[in-house]
């Protein structure tokens, strides 16, 4: 496409006092001069190879070139100029590859505003971009409140505003268009939950705006803009602008050159690209994106629904071993039926299950009515539960009583998983007639002792049930790498790990120093001042905590040359983390289900540019 303007001046285009004729009427005006300007184009475009964004003018007959450069183009476009370029003899598949950023492919996976209403919509906040798409509903104030208008018709599209989230949120996100925070970062637990759900989030919108929260009276205030429950609100998840009005989305549409751009990625690739999946939802909606495997099953994720919170509870606040345990097989059953259907999904695929690893503080009830009603069933007093309620808080929860430490603590936790992980995998390769190999994973282990306690309970529990069975079932446990000491002692560790999965979103955590929820409100200043050029939480920092992963790797395989490893942080889905996953060595990358194509289309590109040997 193309237009142009006689005796223009500058101003009359950007002022709209005059409207540009396209370029077919200048064959009408000046055939001989659109002859030479169809030859010219068709000429740069066949040297550059590339489609080409050309200015011109022309003086007294004569046609006069300006400039040209590489045209700027959407997702669609891009995919389908790489492929023209390909059929037309132009460019190879593996250079077709590097011409689409990435990045770009978000915007062919999610809702986006509709372009028309969104110009004259007004931003009155901005948060942080936490999660892609856009989002428009109501205001809802709890993961309950969102829950029951979506079930009962009352509300059909609302918007889960919280001062933060915590895991007891998942039913409430889970039906919400998006998610809108006050505080929090880009591997907050709204940011890494919606990724993973392809739910629109903006996260932090505290951070740099005036911003008041009363999540009690259900009212919300950013930068004098007033919001009460059941007002509309606009947010988007790609540049983190909320807009004080309801602006209508268009959905994701196919796009027929996707499958086939994507295959040739594939064969570019030399890193498999896995993915995080918690459910049988979102194991099917990676599996069709794409993904290879499930590089992280985080099981708390499936402790949340309503027809289990309450035993996990009862486990949790348990005053010996057989009540604890008593609590676990009502759990058991709810585990084991989860990993089946996960299974079932994955196929031949690997799947790799994260042992327990939050505080169990966040699963407690923390309104009085809840306690009392968790007291009653546990034949406790509401002082007695309230007790060891306040007596599990804990003052830096991230680093406390969590992962290993609590099948340290309580082996029956680490037992009860075992079991549901091991008869889950029995069951369905004698449905399959394929056997499975079951591979878990013990989270935020620091010292290889520890990782030796929970992984003997592990094979005495895995080879009894084995036994049991009469099968010849292989199994892998492995650890995730996230603590730098573990990083550290890599090399001893892998005497007793059969793989590595760095957790580099606490990784880098703790390698810096700061909190990934907290550390939106100052790093602002820090990109300012030139200190940091980019948030650690979203682009792997290579120097520091990319040299610890380097270096675990290197040593882990030093001491078993067939170790696995992976990565399965949030940065699994950055293109330059990817880059430097594929340049170290790792087997593989996870991301959340919706980052999954742009995982394969980084580590295509990374393996063109820098190709293993």
């Amino acid at each position: 496409m193309g237009e142009y303007l006689i005796n223009a001046q500058g101003e009359d285009v950007v002022a709209g006092v005059r409207t540009p004729f396209p370029i077919s009427h200048l064959q009408e005006q000046m055939p001989e001069v659109y002859k030479e300007f169809v030859s010219i184009a068709d000429r740069l475009e066949k040297y550059f190879r590339d489609m080409q964004d050309m200015e011109f003018t022309i003086e007294d007959g004569h046609l006069y070139m300006l400039q040209t450069r590489n045209g700027k183009r959407t997702a669609q476009a891009a995919l389908q100029v790489a492929c023209d370029l390909v059929d037309e003899g132009m460019i190879t598949e593996r250079e077709a590859v590097l011409r689409v950023e990435p990045k770009q492919l978000d915007t062919l996976l999610h809702p986006q505003f509709d372009a028309a209403a969104l110009k004259a919509a007004e931003v009155v906040g901005k948060g942080l971009a936490a999660s892609p798409g856009s989002a428009c509903g109501q205001i809802v104030f709890t993961a309950e409140e969102a829950e029951e208008m979506v079930k009962s018709g009352k509300m059909k599209k609302v918007v889960l505003v919280r001062l933060e989230t915590s895991p007891e949120d998942i039913v409430g996100m889970q039906v919400s268009q998006g998610i809108l925070t006050v505080r929090g970062g880009m591997t907050s637990h709204a940011a890494v939950v919606a990724r993973g759900m392809g739910a629109c989030c903006v996260s932090g919108c505290g951070n740099d705006n005036d911003v008041k929260i009363d999540e009690e009276a259900k009212t919300l205030e950013i930068n004098g803009h007033k919001f009460v429950g059941g007002d509309w609100i606009s947010i988007d998840g790609s540049t983190g602008n909320i807009y004080a009005e309801q602006i209508p989305t268009v959905a994701a549409t196919g796009n027929k050159n996707f499958n086939r751009f994507m295959a040739w990625a594939d064969a570019a690739r030399q890193m498999l690209v896995m993915t995080n999946a918690d459910n049988p939802r979102d194991a099917q909606q990676a599996v069709d994106l794409g993904a290879e495997g499930i590089g992280l099953c985080r099981t708390e994720h499936m402790f949340f629904a309503e027809d289990r919170i309450k035993a996990v509870r009862e486990m949790i606040c348990a005053r010996t071993v057989e009540e604890r345990e008593a609590a676990l097989a009502k759990v058991e059953p709810y585990q084991q039926s989860d990993f089946e259907a996960m299974y079932r999904i994955m196929g031949e695929r690997p799947m790799t299950i994260r042992y327990l690893d939050p505080p169990l503080h966040e699963f407690l009830p923390s309104k009085d009515e809840e306690i009392k009603e968790l007291a009653k069933d546990m034949g406790m007093t509401f002082d007695e539960l309230k007790n060891v309620v306040v007596s599990l808080h804990e003052f830096n929860p991230m680093m406390g009583h969590r992962g290993c430490r609590l099948a340290v603590t309580y082996p029956e936790i680490a037992v009860m998983q075992t079991r549901a992980v091991i008869k889950a995998a029995l069951k369905v390769s004698a449905e399959t007639g394929k056997m499975i190999t079951p591979h878990i994973m013990i989270p935020l282990v620091g010292e290889v002792k520890e990782l030796k306690f929970v992984k003997d309970i592990v094979v005495e529990t895995a080879d009894k049930l084995i036994a049991e069975a009469g099968v010849d079932m292989k199994y892998q446990v492995g650890t995730m790498i996230e603590i730098p000491r573990a990083a550290l002692t890599a090399g001893d560790i892998a005497k007793e790990a059969e793989f590595f999965s760095f957790g580099t979103n606490d990784l880098t955590q703790m390698t810096f120093g700061f909190s990934r929820d907290d550390a939106a409100k100052f790093l602002g200043a820090y990109y300012d001042h030139k200190i940091y050029e980019s948030d650690p939480f979203q682009h792997l920092d290579q120097i520091g905590v990319g040299k610890l992963v380097k270096m675990a790797a290197t040593d882990g395989r030093a001491t078993r040359p067939d170790l696995g490893l992976g990565i399965c942080g949030e940065h699994g889905g950055d293109p330059s983390s990817v880059e430097f996953c594929h340049n170290i060595g790792l087997d593989y990358v996870s991301c959340s289900p919706f980052r999954v194509p742009i995982a394969r289309l980084a580590a295509a590109q990374a393996a063109i540019k820098n190709p293993r040997k």
